[in-house]
């Protein structure tokens, strides 16, 4: 295993339903105009780093992000990237949710007829071990829920703790290494949307 190796973790640009707070799961939204853009700036701060792999999910504003940003010529497709199942809460809001259930939380509760936090862990358990023999850097487009999950998962938290881990529109994360310790080197930074 190379303890100098990093993994960006990208969250996808802003679509329609991060600015109203929808849950957005499974749901194929596009970029908002200003995601493209956030996008195209994220590719400036990336431009130049060499990556050994490029893993996406599928959803197009994941992929999109990864192909704004101007990595999409060697990137692979991973089901596995994809946002968590909300079930019968795709596509409502938090306000909306705990007017039926008004102590929910998706890392609590999970979604009916969706994704438990087992599921979703689970997911993220098999995102790193497809990686674990990876020697050198890799970017990892993807969604903000899964994302909280996969980064406590690195550093051997349950992952319910993701619940702890805010993470914004088309932000950047790095996990890495403190010895041999899996730790976070950056976390949330969209230093590069402020240009």
């Amino acid at each position: 295993m190379n303890f100098l190796r990093k993994i960006y973790l990208i969250r996808h640009g802003e679509t329609s339903w991060t600015l109203s707070g929808q849950h957005t799961g499974k749901t194929d939204l596009p970029l908002t105009p200003k995601g493209e853009q956030d996008a195209l700036l994220l590719g400036k701060r990336l431009k130049g780093h060499t990556f050994e792999k490029i893993l996406t999910s599928p959803l197009k504003r994941a992929e999109h992000t990864c192909e704004l940003a101007g990595l999409a010529k060697h990137v692979y497709r991973d089901p596995d990237l994809v946002e968590w199942n909300y079930g019968d809460y795709e596509g409502l809001t938090t306000q909306e949710i705990h007017k039926r259930s008004p102590n929910w939380t998706i890392f609590e509760r999970g979604a009916p007829n969706g994704e438990s936090l087992s599921d979703v862990s689970a997911r993220a358990n098999k995102i790193l071990a497809k990686i674990h023999s990876i020697h050198g850097d890799i970017a990892l487009f993807s969604h903000g829920h899964f994302l909280r999950i996969l980064a406590a998962r690195w550093l051997n938290l349950p992952a319910q703790e993701g619940k702890h881990l805010l993470l914004s529109a088309c932000s950047l994360s790095i996990l890495s290494y403190e010895r041999q310790t899996p730790v976070l080197a950056l976390w949330n930074d969209t230093s590069h949307l402020q240009s």
